[in-house]
């Protein structure tokens, strides 16, 4: 079978999906099937993908194969720039997930201070740890 070369291949994906922006935004605002319900159905086989994922132990695998190189690469070359949008975008949703942790916060009370070192100042991680699995579970 004839297959194009890589380069080929290459250069066209990125020549057409430098263009495909508009399609996607279509796609996204006209879904087949909405994303909730698509999503939600394909649960048993998310669930299924994981445990076989886990049991052939590919995350380590992906992981090793990546390496420290490719990941800095794609955090500095794609990351960096795309940060600062992301989380400006990001805001609102921010604001909506923090604040019952935030009011949680407020809202407890925490043992008294002891002097720098004292170990009976862990009682006050204990507490804010308490309260922010309360407050997630909560959420859930």
């Amino acid at each position: 079978m004839k297959v194009k070369t890589m380069a080929d291949i290459s250069d066209k994906f990125k020549r057409r999906t430098a263009v495909a922006g508009p399609d996607y935004e279509k796609g996204v605002k006209n879904p087949r099937v909405p994303w909730a319900a698509a999503t939600s159905a394909a649960e048993p086989n998310y669930d299924a993908g994981v445990q076989q994922a886990i049991s052939e132990k590919r995350f380590g695998k992906g992981v090793t194969k990546a390496g420290d190189a490719k990941h800095t690469k794609g955090c500095l070359e794609k990351g960096t720039s795309r940060y600062g949008p992301g989380v400006a975008v990001a805001v609102p949703d921010y604001e909506k997930g923090f604040t019952p942790f935030r009011a949680a916060l407020e809202a407890a009370t925490l043992p008294p201070r002891r002097a720098r070192r004292d170990p009976s100042n862990l009682q006050r991680v204990s507490a804010v740890v308490e309260t922010m699995i309360k407050t997630a579970q909560s959420q859930a």
